[in-house]
């Protein structure tokens, strides 16, 4: 027989269960695909193809290279980890993503961060010049490459770049989830940071091939 204290006690823990799952939905920030993005192209090369649709993000790259970036506000700056799913229907041969013109790859997703002070005063709408401000460090979760799964690699463009390899140069679908704080740990150093924006890539431009990829429900947590 259930007693009217027993009833009780259940009712106070499914309460509190529900607070914990409202709690964790409320961290949870989906990042929407919209006019927020911008393509960031690079001098004398022709750019990739972008299909902005809300939850997902469709990239033809055909021989071509660019950047879309996102600033991201304030209030997403403490993210701790993110989540995503992406699928590549076409994609790029397998490369060496630390050699400068020969990197190719499938997709490639940019967490950028600054350290506080910096981000105080920081610029947040052009991509070119945050990478090449000495205080940024980003990390870049990476489809592609001849490398083995879960390598951390030094970028041969800039010192404040890390690569780590999540997927090789194949072709398929699957759901990703990072921890932003263990990998920038790995890759800088467990020093200050705040997440200040997105970029997502695709890279076919040296190997002359043809990528059709999308992302979709990109989130941070």
């Amino acid at each position: 027989m259930i007693t009217r204290k027993a009833s009780l006690a259940a009712v106070a823990f499914a309460l509190a269960q529900l607070i914990l799952v409202g709690v964790a939905l409320a961290k949870e920030q989906q990042v929407a695909f919209d006019k927020n993005w911008k393509e960031q192209g690079f001098l004398r090369l022709f750019t990739n193809d972008y299909g902005l649709h809300g939850r997902q993000l469709d990239v033809v790259s055909d021989g071509t290279v660019s950047v879309l970036w996102r600033p991201l506000d304030p209030a997403s700056g403490a993210s701790s980890s993110a989540s995503w799913d992406w699928s590549v229907r076409e994609g790029v041969t397998a490369t060496n993503l630390t050699q400068r013109g020969g990197d190719d790859r499938n997709l490639a997703i940019y967490f950028v961060f600054v350290d506080p002070e910096t981000a105080k005063t920081l610029n947040r709408n052009s991509a070119r010049k945050l990478l090449k401000n000495p205080n940024t460090k980003a990390l870049v979760y990476v489809w592609g490459g001849n490398h083995t799964l879960g390598s951390i690699l030094p970028s041969p463009y800039s010192p404040g770049l890390r690569t780590k390899v999540l997927r090789p140069a194949q072709t398929g679908s699957f759901a990703e989830s990072v921890n932003l704080d263990r990998d920038f740990a790995a890759a800088f150093g467990d020093t200050s940071k705040v997440l200040v924006g997105l970029a997502v890539t695709a890279d076919s431009d040296d190997t002359n091939g043809r990528i059709s990829a999308s992302i979709r429900d990109l989130r941070l947590q």
